[in-house]
C-alpha cells in the first residue's frame, strides 16, 4: 500500500502540490501540516507564478478529517489542534500570493470540501460530488464553514451542511461557484488545468498579488475565527454523542 505523502514538483514556473493517503485521501495532522507549509513555501517562492493542489488517486480527491485520528481524540486540546489543521491550510492557502488552481478529480466529504472551496479557481470532474458530513458525526463543518459560505453562500452551504447525508452533484456544485467548470473525463481536466496554469503564467505577478488580496478582502479575521472554530469541534468530537457515532469506524 502507498504511503501517505505530501510532495511539490516544480516546472515551468507552476508549482503542483499533490497530497495522498490510502484512506481515500483522508487528512491526519501530519498531512494537514505538511500541505500548509508546502504551500506557504510555494508561495514564497519566486521561482513559483501559479500553484495547482490536487490529490493522488482517481476516485476520491479528499475524504476529509482521519476517523482514526478523530477516534482518538480525548481530551479538548488534542481536538483543537487536530481541528485546527485544517484552518491552517485553509489560511495558508488564503495568505498564499500566488494563484491556486485545484484539481478536483472524485467524491469530496467534509474538509475536503473547506479545501476545494479555499482555491481560487476549481475545475473538477463530473464525478466530484461533494458533501458536508459533519452534522452526521455530531459536529459540524465549523472550521471550513467560512470557506465554504464564502464560495456558496449561505444558502448553499447551510444546504449541504443540514442535509449532511446527501452528496451534491458536480453540475450542482458548478451552478452554486464552487467549481468553474466540470469536465467528463481525468484526461480533459488535467489537460484544461496544464493549460489553465500556463496561461497565468503570463499575468504580472505584483497585479495576481494584489488581486488576491482583493478577492480575499473581508477575511482578515479567520487566523483567530477558524481557530475559535477548531476550539468548538474540538469540544463537540469529545460528547458521547459523537464517540457512539464515530464507534462505526473503529
Amino acid at each position: 500500500m502507498t504511503k501517505p505523502y505530501v510532495k511539490k514538483d516544480i516546472k515551468d514556473k507552476i508549482a503542483t502540490i499533490e497530497f495522498f493517503h490510502p484512506a481515500h485521501n483522508s487528512l491526519p495532522s501530519d498531512i494537514l501540516a505538511e500541505l500548509a507549509s508546502t504551500i506557504t513555501d510555494a508561495g514564497k517562492d519566486d521561482e513559483v507564478l501559479v500553484i495547482i493542489l490536487k490529490s493522488g488517486g482517481n476516485r476520491t480527491f479528499c475524504a476529509g478529517a482521519s476517523f482514526k485520528e478523530l477516534i482518538s481524540i480525548n481530551d479538548e486540546v488534542t481536538g483543537e489542534t487536530f481541528f485546527s489543521g485544517f484552518a491552517n491550510v485553509i489560511n495558508a492557502m488564503r495568505k498564499c500570493p500566488k494563484f491556486i488552481i485545484g484539481r478536483v478529480q472524485g467524491k469530496t466529504v467534509g474538509g475536503g470540501v473547506g479545501l476545494a472551496s479555499a482555491m481560487d479557481y476549481c475545475m473538477a470532474t463530473q464525478h466530484s460530488a461533494i458533501k458536508l458530513s459533519e452534522l452526521n458525526l455530531g459536529i459540524g463543518p465549523f472550521v471550513v464553514g467560512p470557506a465554504v459560505e464564502r464560495k456558496l453562500g449561505v444558502s448553499g452551504m447551510s444546504q449541504i451542511a443540514i442535509d449532511a447525508n446527501t452528496f451534491y452533484s458536480a453540475e450542482w456544485a458548478n451552478q452554486k461557484g464552487l467549481f468553474a467548470k466540470v469536465f467528463d473525463t481525468t484526461e480533459e481536466l488535467d489537460l484544461a488545468v496544464e493549460e489553465f496554469a500556463k496561461n497565468l503564467c503570463e499575468y504580472n505577478p505584483e497585479a495576481v498579488k494584489h488581486m488576491k488580496q482583493m478577492f480575499w478582502r473581508g477575511t482578515e479575521d479567520w487566523d483567530e475565527l477558524l481557530l475559535e472554530r477548531a476550539k468548538i469541534s474540538g469540544k463537540l468530537v469529545l460528547s458521547s454523542f459523537t464517540k457512539e457515532k464515530l464507534k462505526r469506524f473503529e
